[in-house]
């Protein structure tokens, strides 16, 4: 269902036209929006998934664009929201080993309100202003853009509010032995 998220065609700027629209319509094309968004971000992305199960960034390809995300230097942050994090770890999801290790890059919380325990959507956010959004995030289909930062406004800025209600995921903090 990528019919709502037509970028805009970079012929104004001089450069040749790309289209910025992702498929994301099937699980398939889900993984794979995601995957390219993780590859196009430079240094910063926003990530609210109210539950995260193995197969939602959990591949050997997105784990490594998430570590080379995580390792590219100076202002380099992945935010994290999620519901149940404490499932994530109980379950093993390999994004939690990849946050004990880098927890001042890899930010993670949990939203404390219910009217934010209750938000079923989910959504990827890069820097570069490209998003993946999910409208029930148990469901395979959802819009994405490689760039479209109109359309990316509001999701960072619902992002940033429940950022700011949360607190820090304590479940998924390293053991300092």
């Amino acid at each position: 269902m990528s019919e709502g998220a037509a970028g805009t065609d970079a012929t104004e700027t001089g450069n040749a036209p790309a289209k910025s629209s992702l498929p994301a319509g099937d699980r398939t094309e889900l993984a794979a929006a995601r995957l390219r968004l993780l590859a196009e971000a430079r240094r910063r992305i926003a990530i609210y998934q109210p539950t995260l199960s193995d197969d939602i960034y959990g591949s050997p390809a997105e784990l490594a664009e998430l570590r080379r995300l995580a390792t590219s230097g100076r202002g380099a942050e992945i935010r994290l929201i999620l519901h149940a994090p404490a499932d994530a770890l109980r379950e093993g999801h390999r994004l939690v080993a990849l946050a004990q290790r880098l927890p001042s890059m890899v930010l993670v919380r949990v939203p404390l309100e219910e009217l934010d325990l209750a938000y079923a959507s989910s959504y990827l956010l890069t820097d570069q202003g490209g998003y993946l959004f999910q409208p029930d995030a148990r469901r395979a289909d959802g819009r994405a853009s490689l760039a479209d930062r109109a359309a990316q406004a509001p999701l960072m800025q619902h992002f940033n509010d429940v950022w700011e209600r949360s607190a820090r995921a304590t479940a998924w903090q390293p053991l300092d032995l």
